[in-house]
């Protein structure tokens, strides 16, 4: 589980736009860029070439 206060501070740091936790898989997603962050050992990893682009369906 990622800490409330955490996630209502992270912004996506190529859009600045807010971020959704997504526990099923384990990320942040930005609906603004179509990336989704991982999530390892509870730290999220906001580097955009550690990213994932969205697909189509997920945006």
């Amino acid at each position: 589980m990622l800490n409330q206060k955490l996630l209502a501070i992270l912004v996506c740091p190529v859009s600045k736009a807010p971020l959704e936790y997504r526990p099923e898989q384990n990320e942040l997603v930005c609906k603004a860029s179509g990336l989704a962050y991982p999530i390892r050992d509870g730290i999220p990893v906001m580097l955009e070439y550690e990213a994932r682009a969205l697909s189509a369906d997920e945006r």
